[in-house]
């Protein structure tokens, strides 16, 4: 297994190894001794799972706040979507800042993003599968939105808003001055 850093350290891509026989294939896509010792030594406990059956789909950005904060293992095991996450830890030298990946089940790879984070993808193909391990349960009071399409982060998705399919929770989600005024990481 491969694990490198984006942009923003914190930030991890993870390869697994694949092996593959006439049968199909078999790969190891967590081991909790070889994620520790990459620095991802967190305990998940619940595995979500979407599927999006339309190109433009787009989810986030989510995080929740503590004591729910959730670290996240996002793969994609059929389809592919850009995934993006921004830095809202107040004390962070990339406060505010975003990094974002290509995660598919093409290439086989995944990005872990810590407690801290906001995160949200977009669909880049029709009827993706996307799968994530997160290290605290969903707890709706402690559920929050930044918008995705905000301008003070100018994140560069692939579509403009016109084209984009997003919950009327995500339109109408906060913006990040707003949390800035009461951040909560």
């Amino acid at each position: 297994m491969q694990i490198e850093s984006l942009e923003i350290p914190d930030i991890k891509m993870i390869f697994p190894k694949k092996f593959g026989d006439e049968r199909g294939f078999f790969s190891e896509t967590y081991n909790m001794e070889a994620f520790a010792k990459a620095g991802i030594d967190h305990q998940f406990v619940q595995d979500n799972h979407s599927l999006s059956q339309n190109i433009g789909v787009l989810r986030g950005l989510h995080f929740q706040s503590p004591p729910y904060a959730q670290h996240k293992l996002i793969r994609v095991p059929r389809g592919r979507i850009l995934d993006i996450a921004v830095d809202i830890r107040t004390d962070s030298e990339t406060f505010g800042k975003w990094v974002s990946a290509e995660v598919s089940a093409a290439d086989w790879n995944q990005m872990f993003v810590p407690a801290g984070f906001a995160h949200g993808f977009v669909t880049l193909e029709p009827d993706t599968e996307v799968n994530y391990k997160v290290s605290a349960p969903y707890a709706p009071q402690s559920e929050r939105a930044i918008k995705w399409n905000d301008p003070e982060l100018a994140i560069d998705w692939p579509f403009s808003e016109a084209e984009v399919i997003v919950s009327e929770k995500d339109a109408t989600a906060m913006s990040f001055a707003s949390y800035r005024e009461n951040p909560v990481f």
